[in-house]
């Protein structure tokens, strides 16, 4: 049966940090050399990343067109539908 009083706090010691620590650090596995890995790295230029990001810019300008757009295109269904509406309820009291 479970019972409504909250659990008592762990004084959290430092023998007791150092062996969570070991614990979690145990499941890392083999830790690799930092020049090896950096040796591995691949190398871009400055310039690349601008270009990328130039790409990224047009794109969201040619979305916020595209948006633009459909937001008429809505406006104008919206305003059909009420006008079909309206003359739907008009042809029905008539």
């Amino acid at each position: 049966m479970k019972t409504n009083k909250p659990a008592q706090p762990i004084k959290l010691t430092p023998n007791l940090l150092r062996s969570l620590i070991e614990e979690e650090v145990k499941g890392f596995g083999d830790m690799e050399d930092v020049e090896d890995r950096a040796k591995d790295a691949k190398e871009t230029d400055a310039d690349e990343f601008a270009d990328t990001l130039d790409k990224h810019i047009d794109y969201m300008k040619a979305l916020k067109i595209e948006e633009s757009r459909l937001t008429k295109r809505l406006e104008k269904v919206r305003k059909a539908l009420s006008e079909g509406a309206t003359k739907l309820v008009r042809a029905k009291v008539v």
